[in-house]
């Protein structure tokens, strides 16, 4: 090889470089542009006299992480449920960013009405045992819409499993379900 042919294969081999280098950087930057944050609201809860507020985390275009609070503030239709706290994954399968349809794997700390001793009509006559404090794990699916300017609304269902105190309680799996919108930012 040349002194002339050596110098020509440098400097594509930079030129190469310097085009992958900046390629490179826009699409990290595109990356970093994204909105990660949102926040939503359940719309079903308030219905019944609770509600549950959510905050979720975009990792990437496939996956996040988030976590939602529940709260009963009226005991009339939500007889078992206290509050509720509840981590989760999420697993994206959609063409855009962090939305369509997922599934999700959760954990849940919760506190339930202990058993309950009913009446012939189904009226509660006593409670057997006080609060109940728990964890349990579950899985849920659901899809999630996000318009240009960052609202959002979402279905979702789940299922788990009481892990410690199901005995002591009048049932043995969470539900957790709804009707969301929110905002990405």
């Amino acid at each position: 090889m040349t002194k002339h042919t050596m110098k020509k294969t440098y400097l594509l081999i930079l030129m190469l470089f310097t085009i992958f280098a900046t390629k490179a950087q826009s699409d990290e930057s595109t990356i970093q542009n994204k909105k990660n944050n949102e926040i939503k609201l359940n719309i079903v809860p308030p219905l019944f006299g609770a509600i549950e507020a959510i905050y979720e985390r975009n990792l990437n275009k496939k996956s996040s992480i988030g976590g939602s609070v529940f709260f009963v503030y009226g005991k009339e239709s939500f007889e078992d449920t206290n509050y509720s706290i509840s981590p989760y994954y999420r697993r994206y399968f959609g063409k855009k960013y962090a939305s369509g349809f997922f599934a999700e794997g959760f954990g849940m700390f919760n506190s339930t009405d202990g058993k309950q001793i009913k009446d012939i009509n189904g009226n509660l006559t006593e409670n057997e045992e006080p609060d109940v404090l728990d964890a349990s794990l579950g899985l849920g699916i659901g899809s999630k819409w996000v318009t240009k300017s960052g609202f959002i609304i979402e279905i979702n269902a789940g299922y788990g499993k009481l892990l410690f105190n199901a005995d002591k309680t009048d049932h043995t799996i969470v539900a957790k379900y709804g009707i969301n919108l929110g905002y990405r930012f």
